[in-house]
């Protein structure tokens, strides 16, 4: 972990313990709500040993980043994403987000101007919170874990289907959640459920996207990735069956290989079901 000091404290980057080489591009990879770097082990770590410099920030508030106040919309976070690539001295960037940290790629990309591809995954233009799932996790931190687990695998997943032996993925997403700061996971599925600017900041974004979704994910309906993707000028879409709004986790491989083939190509491509 290396720990960058933005705004005179300290933020919380994972870079899988490889030195920053400026020849070699970079991503970004953005977790969701009440999530932390570690969602993105196996796509991080496969990335920075193999030709990318891969960063993947815990949050404001989450992670060992649990000190820094979280931000209360997409917005202000946008913000704190550019002031972190600030502080990185990056100037071209290819952002990576998933579900919250979807909608905080797609408001940067649209006002920062060294974005130069976005892969959004578990993404739609709004995504809605459900009135329980913002009231327990006010309220009540184990039922929300639940909640969000029992909705964001798929079904396979939630029976026992692991892609390692012995694995229990829901459980894992669970332990992240409660040991996320108090209040954390709240304010930062209230940002989601307020956040209505997703369709003028796709329209506004030229740089190549691609939107991964989850045949079966029940948070964010492929569906509604396709019409993002179709939003997008230089959006493409894709579908990953087998998997739910937590794809990355479940299908890690895949979704790795899938980022593999965006970034080596990033090129326009008409939006569109693949």
């Amino acid at each position: 972990m290396r720990r960058i000091a933005l705004s005179g404290r300290e933020v919380a980057v994972c870079d899988w313990g490889r030195p920053f080489d400026p020849a070699r591009p970079n991503v970004l990879l953005l977790h969701g709500a009440g999530m932390d770097h570690t969602v993105w082990a196996v796509q991080g770590r496969a990335l920075a040993f193999h030709g990318f410099n891969a960063l993947a920030p815990d949050l404001p508030g989450h992670g060992a980043s649990a000190d820094l106040p979280p931000a209360t919309s997409i917005e202000e976070g946008a913000g704190w994403i550019s002031a972190l690539l600030d502080a990185l001295g990056i100037s071209e960037i290819v952002l990576v987000g998933h579900s919250m940290g979807a909608l905080l790629a797609l408001e940067t990309a649209a006002r920062d101007p060294r974005v130069a591809g976005l892969a959004l995954l578990g993404a739609a233009l709004r995504m809605p919170v459900h009135p329980d799932l913002l009231e327990a996790a006010r309220n009540d931190l184990p039922r929300a874990a639940a909640l969000i687990t029992d909705w964001g695998f798929a079904p396979a997943t939630a029976l026992g289907a692991q892609p390692v032996p012995g694995g229990w993925m829901p459980g894992a997403a669970i332990a992240l959640l409660l040991g996320s700061r108090p209040g954390v996971l709240a304010t930062d599925l209230a940002a989601c459920d307020a956040y209505r600017r997703g369709e003028e900041a796709a329209r506004a974004i030229g740089a190549p996207a691609l939107v991964l979704s989850g045949a079966g994910d029940r948070m964010t309906p492929a569906r509604a990735g396709a019409e993002l993707a179709r939003t997008l000028p230089r959006g493409h879409f894709r579908s990953l069956p087998g998997a739910g709004h937590m794809l990355m986790i479940e299908r890690p491989r895949e979704v790795l290989a899938v980022l593999r083939e965006f970034l080596a190509r990033k090129e326009e491509r008409p939006a569109g079901a693949a």
